[in-house]
């Protein structure tokens, strides 16, 4: 993301990791349109690069298929930092995965569509004071 002459200082810095492009998209725009910094990935495989790269104030992961391929991102994340918010994301809720994210250190299991007031709510609630407040 560009910085604006300088006068740029981002709420948060995301990763944001889901297969479906226009989910992808609609998130980030959502985020950027905030103030929030965003890395966003369409593969498992490039999270995981990120993420052993670059620190996150917050991540979004797509939880995948009943199989929870997200669950990498999610326990990669926890190993880096068990107090940087993951959120999962699915179109179909999976109860197994529901509480397989939620004992491996997830704040919250989101069904999508995921309404923009809801997202913003979620991220508020979770999101570490020291990046609200900027």
């Amino acid at each position: 993301m560009s910085k604006r002459s300088g006068a740029f200082s981002p709420k948060g810095k995301f990763l944001l990791v889901d297969r479906d492009i226009d989910t992808l998209h609609g998130i980030t725009v959502t985020l950027h349109n905030r103030g929030y910094e965003v890395r966003a990935c369409d593969s498992y495989e490039e999270a995981l690069t990120y993420l052993g790269a670059e620190t996150y104030d917050f991540i979004l992961v797509d939880q995948g298929s009943p199989y929870f391929e997200g669950r990498a991102v999610l326990d990669r994340a926890m190993e880096i930092d068990r107090h940087t918010p993951v959120l999962i994301v699915t179109r179909f809720l999976h109860m197994a995965c529901y509480l397989e994210a939620m004992q491996r250190g997830a704040v919250d299991y989101l069904v999508k569509p995921i309404p923009s007031a809801s997202l913003i709510w979620v991220i508020g609630t979770h999101l570490p004071q020291r990046c609200a407040a900027a």
